[in-house]
């Protein structure tokens, strides 16, 4: 009998602990991925422009680029300011948009990327995907997943907090999003890729489940790892389907119809997590994600985050169309407004205000 094997893609390098960052540049020549030190470093103004100094005489032959933001045309300008530089690998020093924008502009010039995560707002850090704002508002884009990981603690631990909250909401989310996806398969018969799967279920079942809070090092390292299995997940099934199903529709219906409103990514998905279990019916797990989210200071109510009631269940009404041909609770259920609103009143009664 053939023994059968598949290439996963993932880092060659995953480095989450205290004082990470002051390793850097021995992981990029232990590593081999710049042997000769000419780096092209992405940074913001933010938390990467405050970490330059102190990396600055560690990479001697690196040259560093302020991005603008989180945008599609930021990307392609950093691509083409990179493109003469004739690095060997582009690091993302940064938040999410920092690491979506250098992911983009790595792939675009053709060079491995290394993110170097300053906060853990969401599972893009090592995720096939850049998430870039665009003219007709977000759009997500397939790149390659970085070749190195670097999450330092401490760093972490300066962040706003607010911002590694995030994070967790979008852990949670992957418990739903494979609730979405199993009942796809069984509806449409879409095929599950059942190591994808496990990955990405784990990875929200042990955030659901750890005791600690933002303030504690175990618990930052069960969700960076969280983050980096989501990332994973993705890159082996191909495309975002083990970390986004209602959940993210609803959150992407939000910056639709509410571009200058939208709450952090992860807030958002937390809460549609939880509205979307409500919806199947999974009264026990709708309450445990619930419990989380409120345990670690996350939003369970659109006001929360400053949306009405009504603007909510106009956004879950909203939100199958912006991912046409995804098959989730919301289109098995195929809800009217009215329906979506009685389903929310009973969600917010099982939940409490």
């Amino acid at each position: 009998m053939p023994v059968l094997t598949r290439l996963i893609p993932s880092p060659v390098s995953v480095d989450i602990m205290a004082g990470a960052l002051d390793n850097l540049a021995g992981l990029l020549a232990d590593q081999r991925i710049s042997s000769s030190g000419r780096l092209a470093v992405a940074i913001s103004n933010g938390s990467g422009a405050a970490l330059r100094d102190r990396l600055a005489p560690a990479l001697p032959g690196a040259d560093w680029y302020e991005v603008a933001g989180g945008t599609i045309d930021a990307a392609v300008q950093l691509a083409d300011a990179m493109r003469p530089g004739h690095y060997d690998a582009v690091v993302g020093l940064g938040g999410g948009k920092i690491i979506d924008a250098a992911k983009y502009a790595a792939a675009r010039v053709g060079l491995p990327m290394v993110a170097v995560a300053t906060n853990l707002s969401h599972d893009g850090i090592c995720s096939p995907v850049s998430t870039l704002d665009n003219d007709a508002g977000r759009g997500s884009y397939g790149v390659p997943t970085p070749i190195a990981l670097v999450i330092d603690l401490d760093v972490i631990r300066r962040a706003p907090v607010r911002y590694v909250r995030s994070g967790i909401g979008d852990a949670l989310s992957n418990i739903s999003a494979i609730a979405d996806w199993e009942l796809s398969h069984r509806e449409t018969g879409e095929q599950i890729d059942g190591l994808a799967a496990a990955m990405a279920r784990q990875a929200g079942e042990a955030v659901l489940r750890h005791p600690g809070d933002c303030g504690d090092d175990a618990f930052l390292t069960v969700l960076s790892e969280a983050l980096v299995l989501s990332g994973i997940a993705m890159s082996i099934a191909g495309h975002t389907r083990p970390s986004s199903g209602a959940c993210h529709e609803i959150s992407h219906a939000l910056d639709v119809l509410h571009p200058r409103r939208s709450a952090p990514h992860g807030e958002q998905v937390g809460l549609g997590a939880a509205f979307a279990m409500h919806l199947r019916g999974a009264v026990d797990q709708c309450g445990l994600i619930a419990e989380t989210l409120r345990r670690h200071g996350l939003p369970v109510l659109p006001g929360h985050i400053g949306f009405s009631a009504d603007e909510f269940v106009a956004a879950v009404a909203f939100a199958p169309r912006t991912r046409p041909g995804r098959y989730t609770i919301l289109e098995h259920l195929d809800l009217s407004t009215d329906q979506i609103r009685d389903a929310y009143a009973d969600y917010v009664k099982t939940i409490g205000s």
